[in-house]
């Protein structure tokens, strides 16, 4: 197993493991219709181009045989939260497929994403995690994230209600 931060070459397969990801994560949730919008929307080819050409954005692949397994996305906070500030940071995606899973490699793209975010300073740290993912909300508390407020996360007509996530700067 291997990470990499990713480039603008990657965006197809960058669009393949965030749109796998997410279905076996979630794609259970939701109608056919509504998940099928969805990705095509949030995780297009042209889309994560953007993203990865994007300053201030950064996505690490993980690889195991030359297959991507899992993925890690950040950047300057998006969520929809009051404190939110300019220069804030957010973890905005972290999937490793099921299959992958409980080896330590979630926790060493938690790290490099950190590190990331990290590497200018101190500053405050946001992430935007589904309510009912109660192992994810352990993971990120026992690296000093606390439950600051919520929101919404629209996929069609269901909307799931998010934890809004931070860390201060310190």
């Amino acid at each position: 197993m291997q990470i990499r931060r990713a480039t603008p070459a990657d965006a197809e397969a960058l669009s393949r493991i965030a749109e796998r990801t997410f279905v076996e994560a979630f794609g259970h949730l939701y109608p056919a219709e509504d998940l099928e919008a969805f990705l095509r929307e949030s995780y297009a080819v042209d889309r994560q181009r953007v993203i990865l050409e994007t300053p201030g954005y950064a996505v690490w692949l993980l690889e195991h045989e030359g297959e991507i397994v899992g993925h890690a996305a950040a950047g300057p906070c998006g969520l929809p939260n009051p404190d939110v500030k300019p220069g804030d940071g957010e973890l905005k995606r972290l999937y490793v497929l099921r299959e992958h899973q409980n080896g330590g490699w979630g926790g060493r793209l938690f790290h490099m994403v950190m590190d990331w975010l990290l590497a200018d300073g101190p500053r405050t740290l946001w992430i935007g995690v589904w309510s009912e993912n109660v192992g994810a909300q352990r993971f990120y508390a026992r690296h000093g994230f606390v439950k600051v407020g919520e929101h919404e996360f629209p996929v069609g007509r269901v909307v799931d209600r998010e934890f809004t996530l931070r860390r201060d700067a310190g």
